[in-house]
């Protein structure tokens, strides 16, 4: 069992833990946290159905549904016919939501990259690990 010691470190790692992730995870298009999350795995994953991605989130279908919505309307997804099954429907990131992907990743590794500049080496591949 943790020492109180070991607890207490445990517990300023976490929050500053969830002060960066809040930090680098702003997106400059306006979407928000857990939507971007969906256009990240049809970025990386490819297209899919609004099932398998909700499964992939672990989230409802329906919260999904709403967040889809807003992806397509943005422009950053787009739905089309699954060549398997005519009757359903595949998610996919249209080459703009690729765009806001790759913008987004390289200014969250700027980010990150000059927050860790003083950092030792040995320091910054220990925490990627």
């Amino acid at each position: 069992m943790p020492s109180e010691r070991e607890l207490a470190i445990a517990d300023g790692v976490g929050s500053e833990l969830i002060r960066l992730v809040r930090l680098i995870a702003e997106h400059p298009q306006a979407i928000e946290r857990a939507t971007y999350h969906l256009l990240v795995h049809l970025v990386k994953g490819g297209p899919q159905r609004a099932g398998t991605l909700a499964e992939a989130v672990h989230s409802d279908p329906s919260t999904i549904s709403r967040q889809i919505a807003a992806l397509v309307k943005l422009g950053y997804v787009e739905r089309t016919a699954d060549p398997e099954d005519g009757r359903a429907t595949l998610l996919a990131a249209t080459d703009e939501g690729r765009r806001v992907f790759e913008e987004n990743r390289r200014i969250r590794n700027e980010n990150l990259a000059e927050l860790l500049a003083t950092w030792p080496d040995a320091d910054r591949r220990a925490l990627r690990e």
